[in-house]
């Protein structure tokens, strides 16, 4: 198992079946548990042609390392990063408003793996990050993202900035945060087609990125820190999109 990374829980365990079953190498379930939603993944893992191993509870909390596993594991290999030239067939499927995270510099597997999962969660059309001086899907982001890393597509790219411009360019509002700007995010129309850029953990978004972004936003913080953890701010802006299109939409 050391060229895969497990995922744990039912509903990861079931989008990795599904959206990423040729990156599965094996299922394991708790042996002595015959519930139904664990049945259903061992039926879709054995119609994939994955194997499947009955284990006891210890083993897959060991493997799990403290995630709340539900009786079952996948092991998955890193997916491969996608290229720039599918985002604009990517953006060719989308049907409403895209709605894109990009991320300038996030070196953290922890950070980059939250940032993915939420994108799932959120509804995100496509995660782009640059190739240097950022982490990538690593085997630890696989992990901490719970099977978005299959489900998401993450798009690598040599220069962020000329990127941007091609986003741009589709009429695609891009949208930074800093705080320093004047502009609050939930004083922002989220509704119509977006990419929201998030700086690094520790200097924020490059001076490129910055000028390349249609407008700059501030998250409203009442404590005594000055900003929050990068996945943590990708969740409330995500997720605020999310509130506006649904709202908009009178769901």
């Amino acid at each position: 198992m050391n060229d895969l990374a497990p995922v744990a829980g039912i509903h990861s365990v079931r989008s990795a079946l599904k959206f990423g079953s040729e990156g599965v190498g094996e299922l394991w379930l708790e042996s002595g548990r015959r519930d139904r939603r664990l049945n259903e993944l061992a039926q879709i893992a054995r119609a994939g042609g994955i194997p499947v191993r009955r284990t006891d509870r210890a083993t897959l909390d060991q493997a799990a390392e403290g995630t709340n596993h539900q009786g079952a594991l996948a092991w998955v290999r890193s997916p491969a990063a996608r290229p720039v030239r599918d985002l604009d067939g990517l953006l060719d499927l989308v049907s409403g408003p895209p709605l894109l995270l990009l991320l300038d510099e996030v070196q953290d597997p922890h950070n980059l793996g939250a940032c993915l999962r939420t994108a799932d969660a959120a509804g995100v059309h496509a995660v782009i990050a640059p190739k240097d001086n950022a982490v990538g899907l690593t085997p630890v982001v696989c992990k901490v993202a719970s099977g978005a890393a299959q489900t998401v597509p993450y798009i690598q790219v040599t220069n962020l900035a000329r990127t941007m411009d091609q986003i741009k360019e589709r009429g695609i509002w891009l949208i930074g945060t800093a705080g320093e700007a004047d502009g609050e995010l939930y004083g922002t129309d989220l509704k119509g087609p977006i990419g929201l850029v998030m700086g690094s953990e520790g200097t924020g978004l490059r001076r490129l990125t910055r000028e390349r972004c249609d407008l700059l936003v501030r998250l409203p913080m009442a404590g005594t820190v000055e900003s929050l953890n990068i996945s943590v701010a990708a969740g409330v802006c995500l997720f605020e999109a999310v509130r506006q299109r649904s709202a908009a939409a009178g769901v």
